[in-house]
């Protein structure tokens, strides 16, 4: 059985447990007025400043790799296709950090002689999988056409907390920066999206103030398994819309958080459940003892989701291509 979570959905069943969304009664939204309406552009300031410094920290201790350590999946002239590994920045940012795109500069080179030049798309540092890196300026160009035209399909595994119900579905919830958790993500609603009036754009940024961002997301459960003794679920995942941090929003919304996310998993730094009420969340949620169960036992670890497959359109021989990696958990 193939499962929706969208908006609509959301908004029709508003009053069910077993739905899962911002909670819109008027107790809930009276609650949230008062709240919000104490929003500073300061304190909003402060915490996205202090949330920041953590984050330059952890891109600090991004792995360093050599270009003989590389798992170069594909090459050509034109373009390179590697599967990083976890723990490892895609690019190296302003503080030049270890990363991905050194090393594939070093061994491959551009032909711009620029290695930023050669970025059409990232991972997140705790991801692990398949990365395309541009090699000429007119890979370059098509490539970026492909991501920005969404011609390019890419595949995620990923262990998930709890045994999904549905053997498939989609999730179809818009993204929005969280002034209270800043910088990162949750699911839009209006009532936070008003909060967002008066904040200054020049102090806090104009990412925080934009608009929400459809995000759309496909799910197929391949296994449910143990792990530890602990139930957990492997899925496909599809990222329709490629948000930021979608794919770990989204999963912890349906109750049903990404296995070793310290972000938006059990304690994370990001809202849980993806900025949701618990009550709006499905009944075949992973509950919270469990999800605390296997934050224990995952400590330490890598966070298992996998960039497994990309395929597209080869942006200059025009050959249609598809890649596989493996996944490591």
């Amino acid at each position: 059985m193939r499962l929706l979570w969208s908006a609509a959905v959301i908004a029709a069943a508003a009053s069910s447990a077993s739905a899962f969304a911002p909670v819109n009664n008027g107790a809930a939204l009276a609650r949230s007025g008062v709240a919000m309406s104490a929003v500073a552009t300061a304190d909003v300031k402060a915490k996205q400043d202090a949330s920041i410094e953590k984050l330059k920290a952890k891109d600090a201790s991004s792995a360093a790799l050599s270009k003989d350590d590389l798992n170069v999946v594909y090459e050509d002239e034109h373009i390179v296709v590697v599967s990083k590994p976890s723990g490892v920045l895609t690019v190296p940012g302003k503080e030049d950090n270890p990363s991905l795109n050194k090393a594939v500069f070093e061994r491959f080179g551009s032909e711009s002689g620029r290695m930023d030049k050669m970025v059409v798309h990232r991972l997140g540092m705790d991801t692990s999988g398949l990365v395309v890196f541009a090699r000429t300026n007119a890979a370059l160009r098509g490539m970026n056409s492909l991501f920005r035209t969404r011609k390019v399909t890419r595949k995620y595994e990923a262990l998930v907390c709890g045994h999904v119900a549905q053997d498939s579905g989609s999730i179809d919830l818009p993204l929005m920066r969280d002034y209270e958790c800043p910088p990162f993500m949750r699911v839009s609603t209006d009532d936070h999206q008003r909060a967002l009036i008066g904040l200054d754009a020049e102090v806090v940024g104009k990412k925080m103030l934009e608009s929400p961002k459809d995000s759309l997301t496909t799910y197929e459960v391949v296994s449910r398994e143990s792990m530890d003794g602990n139930d957990v679920s492997r899925l496909t995942l599809t990222s329709i819309s490629g948000r930021t941090h979608q794919l770990n929003v989204h999963c912890a919304a349906i109750g049903h958080p990404i296995v070793g996310d310290t972000v938006y998993g059990y304690n994370g730094e990001a809202a849980a459940n993806g900025g949701l009420d618990e009550s709006a969340l499905p009944a075949d949620k992973a509950s919270a003892e469990l999800q605390q169960a296997i934050a224990s036992a995952s400590a330490g670890k890598p966070m298992c989701v996998h960039a497994k497959s990309i395929s597209f359109r080869h942006p200059v021989t025009k050959e249609d291509l598809s890649f596989e990696s493996a996944s490591s958990f």
